[in-house]
């Protein structure tokens, strides 16, 4: 006895219904469509330049502290009288000033070789350790006798 092998055939598509390739092909044209249509929503941005190529800008400074900050020792002495304590170190200086109100540390480098240093950070504490405004000390020291 000879059986004929059983063949199967697929469904026709029933009416309306989409083949795989047909829903992902239209799945992308609508996500086309919608990425057009939200693109002319979003602003157009300004040009962004290139920083122009040059020394740094220094950051502001806070007022008060400008009559120290960017000052080499010379002028510091000049307005603050002789420090207390100069600590040099390989590229870096530290002036300190004291007076009963505040100590003052003003530390100094120099920004390219070969240049004077200058001060370019500062701290300031009373002197139990606690801290106080920079710019206050600043103002106090410069008011001692030893300033004048």
């Amino acid at each position: 006895m000879n059986v004929a092998p059983i063949q199967f055939r697929a469904a026709p598509p029933a009416a309306g219904a989409r083949t795989a390739a047909a829903r992902t092909a239209a799945g992308r044209a609508a996500a086309v469509a919608m990425l057009l249509a939200l693109s002319a929503c979003v602003a157009p941005q300004a040009a962004v330049r290139a920083p122009a190529k040059g020394p740094p800008v220094p950051a502001p400074v806070a007022a008060g502290l400008d009559r120290v900050i960017g000052k080499d020792a010379r002028a510091l002495q000049v307005l603050l009288g002789a420090p207390d304590q100069d600590v040099r170190e390989e590229g870096a200086r530290k002036l300190q000033y004291a007076s009963s109100v505040c100590v003052l540390d003003a530390y100094l480098y120099a920004r390219t070789a070969g240049r004077e240093p200058v001060v370019t950070w500062i701290d300031a504490r009373l002197p139990n350790g606690d801290d106080i405004d920079r710019a206050s000390c600043i103002a106090a020291l410069s008011r001692r006798i030893e300033a004048r």
